[in-house]
């Protein structure tokens, strides 16, 4: 179980970042892990003087992820990581490698879900 978890929904999620960036609290990183063949989890992690603090979001894999990218710089690494890992697209993500962050250009298949294609655009 994880402890000072608060869930969030795509339309809450950059609200409650900006609500922690502003009280000082730091994003540590991002995770996602496929939770069936259309959503995966997302967790958000931050810390605060040692105390973490935690936002989840269950993300239809078919919609855009809104990005926090712009409220917190750093997480365009970790968005664009999950791009390359799990196949999602991040609206409003600042600086997009278009899946080439870790994947090489003939990688066809997303590694970390099921059946998933990577459609070059």
């Amino acid at each position: 179980m994880i402890e000072n978890l608060k869930e969030v929904t795509q339309d809450t999620v950059a609200s409650e970042v900006l609500k922690l960036k502003n009280d000082g609290y730091r994003l540590v990183t991002m995770s996602c892990t496929e939770l069936d063949a259309d959503y995966v989890d997302i967790l958000y992690h931050f810390d605060k003087d040692l105390k973490l603090a935690n936002l989840r979001m269950k993300q239809p894999k078919d919609a855009k992820v809104p990005s926090i990218s712009g409220i917190l710089f750093a997480a365009l690494l970790v968005e664009n990581e999950m791009r390359d890992q799990f196949g999602l697209e991040f609206e409003g993500l600042i600086l997009d490698f278009n899946r080439t962050l870790y994947l090489d250009e003939e990688i066809t298949e997303v590694p970390m879900v099921s059946n998933v294609k990577i459609v070059k655009q």
